[in-house]
């Protein structure tokens, strides 16, 4: 009997142990929902307390404290003082807001001076009147804070801002934020309601006339001095080897002399553009000489699109696309010109395998690339195909001078490009 009574305890005990288990379990929880649930609720609330909000209630915490604790009087009357401020301002800005917010620009690529002008539309989607409040919108690196008055329910509010175009880039608009903060600034509640645009400022460009492209049109392609078995340019007789293509043997020829004797070929290229711009800081004396330089770039490339060329861009940190007029100006209204280890020569080895076709290759560089640079970037490029360099030189005259067998212009307004082309293909 004595050693039966524990065995039969024993299962009672770790059921009560098990019932106790679960019900610590569950009341951890519980509590863990709850709190949960607490900080959803209070999630609007604690986010809006600015630093200087989170300084006042923490000094307000310790002046209580204080009070009680010392039975200070001076202490207590200013915890209540900043105690009814915090009440106020949590009053101030909670609140549900019910605004329906669009962000619409009149149009989303302009060109570099052009006005670019956007609107904001504010409505109150509720049937009450709402407070007022404040709508910021980034604007690139800086924000436009639009004051929205007090509104009655279903009224409408409208915002007309232009947006500074002056430098070629691409500008980020939004996305909305609406604005409600107490007087005293502790607590500042933020509502998101449209997302991010961009606007594309495109760099200036010139139109090419035909007559002053004559270096860069070749639509039928151009014989070179590279020999091939099949082409359209004919060129020579030679004979037969085993291998070659029946189809070019010249009969009238064998018959004549009763050797087999094939038809032998030029080479032709059609016309393809490549424009090396370079992107490297060091190019270039100021800003001013890389935007002229990007300028010229895009007047080059959409000239070859307009006349239905290929066209390939290069730049040192990759390609631009090249296959259409809008997309080329996108890309170039991104690129910056930052500090590189990659000089030019780097920029035309890389021509073999991006624009492997090019008939037409054209540096477009800064003041500061030297006519060694040049000649040594030339020198990495294929064999027989035409090479030029544009030096944009903001001021400076126009001016025309080889380096080797690449032909240099010094290009010191846009404006030039055309003749200055029209004297190249002259030369």
């Amino acid at each position: 009997m004595t050693t039966s009574a524990p065995r039969r305890a024993a299962p009672r005990v770790a059921a009560a142990r098990l019932r106790t288990g679960r019900w610590w379990a569950t009341a951890v929880a519980t509590l863990r929902h709850a709190w949960a649930t607490l900080l959803r609720v209070l999630a609007p609330l604690t986010q809006a307390f600015s630093t200087f909000g989170v300084a006042v209630l923490v000094v307000a915490a310790g002046a209580w404290v204080a009070g009680l604790v010392l039975g200070w009087l001076e202490v207590l009357v200013a915890a209540i003082v900043l105690t009814v401020a915090l009440v106020a301002a949590i009053v101030f800005v909670l609140g549900r807001l019910r605004y329906d917010v669009t962000l619409s620009l009149t149009q989303s690529r302009v060109t570099v001076g052009d006005p670019a002008v956007g609107r904001l539309d504010v409505r109150n989607s509720s049937a009450r009147p709402l407070l007022p409040s404040v709508m910021e919108l980034p604007v690139g690196r800086g924000t436009a804070a639009f004051p929205v008055p007090r509104m009655r329910g279903g009224a409408t509010h409208e915002e007309i801002f232009r947006i500074p175009t002056r430098r070629r880039s691409v500008i980020t608009v939004g996305p909305v934020k609406s604005v409600r903060a107490d007087p005293l600034g502790l607590l500042r509640r933020e509502v998101t309601w449209t997302d991010e645009q961009e606007l594309y400022v495109h760099p200036a460009v010139k139109s090419l006339a035909s007559s002053s492209t004559g270096l860069l049109r070749d639509l039928e392609g151009r014989a070179t001095n590279d020999l091939t078995d099949s082409d359209i340019s004919f060129h020579a007789l030679r004979e037969y080897v085993p291998g070659d293509d029946l189809r070019h043997i010249h009969w009238k020829t064998t018959a004549r002399t009763g050797t087999l004797m094939v038809r032998q070929f030029e080479e032709t290229r059609r016309s393809h553009l490549a424009v090396l711009l370079s992107t490297r800081a060091q190019d270039y004396a100021d800003d001013e000489e890389f935007e002229l330089a990007v300028s010229v770039c895009g007047s080059l490339g959409l000239q070859a699109i307009k006349e239905d060329r290929g066209v390939t861009v290069l730049v040192h940190t990759g390609s631009l696309r090249g296959d259409h007029h809008t997309r080329l100006l996108d890309d170039l209204s991104r690129i910056e010109a930052i500090p590189s280890r990659s000089k030019l020569v780097d920029l035309a080895r890389g021509v073999g395998s991006s624009a492997a076709s090019a008939s037409v290759i054209a540096f477009v560089v800064g003041s500061k690339v030297t006519p060694s640079e040049l000649r040594a970037a030339s020198a990495r490029l294929p064999v027989g195909v035409t090479v030029m360099a544009i030096q944009c030189v903001p001021g400076a005259n126009l001016a025309r001078h080889t380096i080797g067998e690449v032909g240099v212009l010094t290009l010191g307004r846009l404006g030039d490009l055309p003749l200055a082309l029209k004297k190249m293909s002259d030369a």
